[in-house]
């Protein structure tokens, strides 16, 4: 299993958010080039946690990111579900009918207790622990 560049590029761009939290804003400018990350793309990124309230974003000259609370209070697995959407190994959806192969349905509850591990996991690591 492999994490995504979205995934760990995200992370990497909030763990420097985490380290300037209570200093002000950071430039997109200033994390790409300490995470060696373009621009456009940590934009992209900025796009969807800022949408789902895990980072604000401040204009002006002095402007940047944020985070948008403390970062004992956000998980990984908030930042990854911004990012990823849901963990989701399940190769059906339980609904027999759809199902092409027997194979998929009967690996679905071991799939599901994969998922449910990541998640239980992801959630239990605050970002301060960057």
């Amino acid at each position: 299993m492999k994490l995504s560049t979205k995934g760990r590029y995200g992370l990497m761009a909030m763990e420097v958010l985490k380290d300037a939290y209570g200093d002000g804003p950071v430039s997109v400018n200033t994390i790409a080039n300490e995470k060696n990350i373009s621009e456009a793309y940590l934009e992209q990124l900025f796009s969807l946690l800022k949408k789902t309230g895990l980072i604000t974003s401040i204009r002006g000259a002095q402007g940047g990111y944020e985070l948008a609370r403390n970062p004992d209070d956000i998980t990984i697995g908030e930042v990854l579900r911004s990012l990823e959407g849901e963990v989701e190994l399940s190769c059906c959806d339980g609904n027999v009918p759809s199902c092409k192969e027997d194979a998929p349905c009967r690996m679905k509850s071991v799939l599901d207790r994969i998922e449910s591990g990541i998640s239980e996991l992801t959630e239990s690591i605050s970002l301060s622990e960057l």
